[in-house]
């Protein structure tokens, strides 16, 4: 009976052994190879940074939801560039976009006259916007993390698809891609980071707005400590 007892235990454990051991080999060959690439690059690295979640713990997000986060980024952004509350007012009736805003989006685009800051910074996320359609299939690759988007073909895209065409084009990338990137940027902040500690340049010619703006985006996409977008961290 005992022997029986300790079969049934035996054989209950060394499944979820394997399976745990199976995530952290992921982890681990996932952080290899970003740090071969920022090596090959001549981008700082650092052993002891730790490896991200495994795919098995991670958050698939729905293609419907990327791409009204999609959406609600364009439009914050157009309105952060134009500092125009008539045009930005238009695009959410267009892109039927009513809803898709976070609270602090939210507070952004009911003000008439925002301040300069908060439209600089919300401008910047027209590199999230990169990101989305980059995750949804729909922009064919993240470059690297040295220039700004491209945001007429971002524009273009949008105006071309729309919000029905965008859901009919939408195809999320597979959730290993998404953490490969998510891993990658999480590595380069890093460097951006610690160069400005130390009073530098970030390395290899980074641009740190586009890594940061990055991190941001592919930390939400993959549901980095499930926190909401305004909650996003990106801790390095």
């Amino acid at each position: 009976m005992i022997k029986r007892i300790f079969s049934t235990l035996l054989a209950l454990i060394i499944p979820v052994q394997a399976a745990v051991s199976q995530a952290v080999d992921e982890a681990q060959a996932r952080k290899a190879r970003s740090v071969a690439q920022l090596q090959s690059e001549g981008v700082t690295t650092i052993d002891h940074l730790p490896t991200i979640e495994p795919e098995s713990t991670t958050t698939r997000r729905n293609a419907k939801v990327v791409v009204q986060r999609t959406i609600a980024l364009v439009i914050v952004a157009v309105k952060g560039e134009t500092g125009d509350y008539a045009m930005a007012q238009a695009l959410i009736r267009q892109f039927g976009a009513e809803g898709f805003f976070t609270p602090k989006e939210q507070a952004f685009m009911d003000d008439p006259n925002p301040s300069d800051q908060d439209r600089a910074n919300f401008a910047w996320r027209y590199e999230g916007v990169h990101v989305m359609l980059w995750a949804l299939g729909i922009a064919p690759e993240l470059e690297r993390p040295d220039h700004i988007c491209d945001v007429p073909f971002i524009a273009n895209t949008l105006r071309n698809l729309g919000t029905e065409g965008l859901m009919r084009r939408a195809k999320l990338r597979p959730q290993a891609e998404l953490l490969d990137a998510a891993d990658l940027i999480y590595r380069y902040d890093w460097a951006v980071v610690n160069a400005r500690l130390k009073g530098e340049e970030p390395p290899a010619g980074l641009d740190k707005g586009v890594v940061y703006e990055r991190h941001y985006a592919l930390n939400w996409l993959i549901g980095y400590m499930d926190q909401d977008w305004d909650d996003v961290s990106t801790d390095t």
